[in-house]
């Protein structure tokens, strides 16, 4: 078990929304580099969606119809 990228996005709200989405449809997933925005790393770091490799699938399913 490990954990693997699902997606970028340009900030945290964007990524929030997905991870609420994901977390609405019992996929777990976390947030890497959210905080990078306050310290104003925004725009060259962007924040990371992650989830178990075993959710992987499941998860592009549910990003891609909602």
């Amino acid at each position: 078990m490990s954990l693997v990228e699902l997606a970028r996005f340009e900030n945290r709200i964007e990524a929030e929304l997905a991870r609420l989405n994901l977390q609405a449809e019992g996929i777990e997933a976390v947030l890497f580099d959210a905080d990078m925005h306050s310290f104003g790393w925004g725009p060259m770091i962007p924040v990371r969606l992650m989830v178990l490799d075993e959710d992987l699938a499941d998860a592009r399913q549910v990003l891609a119809t909602g």
